[in-house]
């Protein structure tokens, strides 16, 4: 018996943290982010929280798959969606690819 793709990918809970930078503003990045994320995986639990300077950290169950300390830019949108899609299927989630970074200098 094979189980339907929506009960595939709702299965497991899945909760995204993003952490973002208000000097920065990337608040709309965060809320953009989060917005995708519920509309293509409606269970996961998603929160925005403001943080350090210069972040924009997205954790899926805790795992860290994106730290724009680390590399200087945004993560790629749809990279992250299908990371949380694989999370609530069961499956492991990597690290995500990056978009260029545009408009914030750190100081």
């Amino acid at each position: 018996m094979e189980e339907s793709a929506a009960s595939s990918t709702q299965s497991h809970p899945v909760r995204v943290d993003i952490e973002y930078c208000t000097v920065c503003n990337s608040k709309p990045q965060c809320v953009e982010l989060s917005r995708l994320i519920e509309e293509r995986v409606p269970g996961a639990q998603v929160t925005c929280k403001t943080g350090r300077r210069g972040t924009f950290e997205v954790q899926i169950n805790e795992t860290l798959v994106h730290s724009k300390l680390g590399s200087m830019a945004f993560p790629d949108y749809e990279a992250v969606v299908e990371n949380v899609q694989a999370a609530a299927a069961g499956k492991p989630v990597n690290k995500v690819k990056e978009q260029p970074i545009t408009d914030c200098v750190i100081q």
